[in-house]
């Protein structure tokens, strides 16, 4: 399938690694030109990474999405370098694990800022200029947590639904406007922030990396992790003009764990 990508100016944030690098390298591979975000210089060589398999060479802009000014300094950037952005992937490094016991205040407003304002703030800088281009396509990544609570995650589960609340409340008002917006919730998946969560896992239950990954995957009924590759072709195609009518979703990518209502 031809997802239409070519040419395509996506903006793709917390980058470096993990499923934020797959999806820049996948939408990279399909044609479009990619501007690769994250809070630190790692976002250079990772862009470098996918510059050598031959596709158009990503941009790289350091920027902490945490910081409001920082976010706009990466659009106007990104338009600099490109003069419009079709899609905007919104990703973020996940808030700490932790029961709700665990946590103090400090955590929860930092939590907020990094999962719940970071979207808002990016939505607020880009949805003007697809506004004025008269089309785009936002895809916010979160989690399953939003489906159904996942273990010593309290603040995923209490924050990420917002986001989804906020893709819903956009698809409304920003459909009329061509602009498509969805959102997409990724379970389980092979990257450096499973591996922190699982040993938080460990810490916590006092059990072995091998018991905990024997669990979690007992509870997915195709039997195994997915890998953020697998992530990555997914958002590549939601995002893309092939997905042309498909808005105000939340895509569950997460091999069959979470089963719920239609």
């Amino acid at each position: 399938m031809d997802l239409q990508l070519s040419n395509q100016v996506a903006l793709v944030t917390a980058a470096s690694r993990g499923l934020g690098f797959a999806v820049a390298d996948t939408l990279a591979r399909e044609g479009a030109r990619v501007v690769m975000s994250s809070r630190t210089e790692a976002v250079t060589a990772a862009a470098d990474r996918i510059a050598k398999r031959e596709v158009y060479p990503p941009a790289a802009i350091r920027a902490d999405l945490t910081k409001a000014e920082e976010i706009d300094q990466l659009v106007e950037k990104t338009l600099e370098t490109y003069g419009r952005i079709d899609i905007l992937f919104i990703n973020a490094g996940g808030p700490d694990p932790g029961h709700f016991s665990d946590l103090d205040v400090s955590q929860w407003e930092a939590g907020m800022k990094l999962t719940i304002m970071s979207a808002v703030l990016l939505c607020r800088a880009v949805v003007p200029v697809m506004i004025r281009q008269r089309g785009g396509s936002i895809v916010a990544s979160q989690s399953m947590s939003v489906k159904q609570p996942v273990e010593n995650l309290t603040l995923s589960n209490a924050l990420r639904p917002a986001v989804v609340g906020l893709m819903k409340s956009l698809a409304d008002e920003l459909g009329p406007k061509g602009i498509r917006v969805n959102s997409i919730h990724p379970g389980w998946t092979k990257t450096e922030r499973v591996d922190q969560l699982v040993k938080s896992r460990c810490r916590a239950n006092g059990t072995t990396e091998k018991e905990e990954l024997a669990r979690i995957t007992r509870a997915i009924p195709l039997g195994r992790m997915a890998t953020a590759e697998e992530f990555g072709r997914v958002v590549a195609w939601l995002a893309s003009p092939a997905a042309s009518f498909v808005h105000g979703q939340a895509l569950v990518v997460d091999g069959g764990e979470t089963r719920f209502p239609l």
